[in-house]
């Protein structure tokens, strides 16, 4: 059966990790120009940003939609409704920012991003799914959906409510699949038995099975040596039926080549190769880790600006490597480093885990971060 988006290329080419330039004053534009043609070259078209990554939507104008016919590739963007908004004329002048950010013309997706927990709320208090399909009758989207971040019976409740939405943006992959704090398998499968089409978001889980312990580096070495061990997670995701693209949030030229090499002529895992992928799913799960993706969407509510995702990171390198040095300087890199303050400044107001993607019980994880690092 036909399905939406079933002529676009399965990956896609996420917007949220783009290059810096070496100050850190910004997005690298011209790398992030030569990333896209290296992508368009190679037949993909998918390109997915948000009006909540700062600098995306302005980079991908300047690397994309001024550089190429606008009817030879996707775009898709998000309405963050739930930050900083007050009012629903709050919520409309992110999609007219959009606009005017993309230079797009129009949203061949858009979406109402990162449904999930009290965020819900905002969109249909400020009656969202009614604006975007007056948008959409107008012309300027092509496809509704939304993103979503939370759990199956959630997910069954928004898409009852609103039969409308055209696909779903989930968080797929192989090592959360079986996980019964995230449930992946079940929030997928609650998508397919209401025949939404899913783009995938966070396939490599924020980068972590990149570089994953040495153990689930061993499983995939031993079927495959010259593939990057990255490229199991995007290709897991990608074999799911009903899929329009997997994300994958490409931060360098190196990343995009080596994910085109094995995406451009890509048919699926075999049963053999999925084996290979479960087994590493086993050595992954005997290791006890805190799920971050760095999102860092609690460092936009934290009221004492704590650095979670970099103290998590840190404390997830010295909880795989048992390198306290390298650990250490990791967590003053990413927290005082930043301009951000430490895990033992957290004033336990719970903000944090009102907003986090991931179920993470950061107050308790952040106590944690302290009995290893010091404050």
């Amino acid at each position: 059966m036909a399905y939406l988006g079933e002529d676009i290329k399965k990956l896609g080419f996420g917007l949220m990790r783009l290059p810096q330039l070496s100050d850190k004053s910004g997005i690298d534009v011209e790398q992030v120009k030569e990333m896209v043609d290296l992508f368009m070259d190679a037949g993909f078209t998918y390109f997915d940003t948000a009006w909540a990554y700062p600098g995306s939507e302005d980079a991908i104008r300047q690397a994309l939609v001024e550089r190429y016919p606008r009817d030879s590739f996707a775009i898709a963007t998000k309405n963050a409704a739930w930050i900083g908004c007050k009012t629903r004329e709050d919520a409309i002048a992110q999609f007219e920012t959009s606009l005017a950010q993309t230079g797009a013309g129009y949203f061949d997706f858009y979406l109402l991003h990162n449904l999930g927990a009290h965020r819900t709320k905002f969109f249909d208090d400020f009656d969202m799914w009614s604006f975007v399909q007056e948008k959409k009758a107008e012309g300027l989207i092509k496809h509704v959906g939304f993103s979503f971040h939370d759990g199956p019976d959630k997910l069954e409740e928004i898409l009852k409510a609103h039969p409308e939405a055209e696909f779903v943006q989930l968080q797929i992959n192989y090592a959360d699949w079986e996980n019964p704090a995230i449930k992946s398998k079940e929030i997928y499968e609650m998508a397919r038995k209401y025949d939404k089409p899913v783009v995938i978001m966070e396939p490599i889980k924020g980068g972590n099975l990149a570089h994953p312990p040495q153990t689930v580096v061993d499983v995939f070495k031993a079927a495959d040596p010259d593939a990057s061990v990255a490229s199991w997670a995007v290709k897991f995701a990608a074999s799911l039926d009903g899929v329009i693209t997997v994300l994958s949030g490409m931060s360098n030229v190196e990343q995009m080549k080596d994910n085109l090499s094995y995406m451009k002529d890509f048919t699926g895992l075999t049963d053999a190769e999925q084996a290979v992928v479960e087994r590493a799913r086993e050595e992954l799960a005997k290791i006890p880790l805190i799920p971050c993706t760095t999102c860092d969407y609690c460092k936009k509510v934290c009221p004492m600006g704590i650095g979670i995702s970099g103290s998590f990171t840190a404390k997830n390198i010295f909880t795989l490597y048992g390198d306290k040095n390298f650990a250490n300087g990791q967590y003053g890199f990413l927290t005082k480093g930043h301009g951000r303050k430490k895990a033992g400044e957290c004033i336990k107001c719970g903000a944090c885990e009102e907003v986090c993607p991931q179920h993470i019980n950061i107050r308790d994880e952040l106590d944690g971060v302290v009995e290893v690092f010091g404050k």
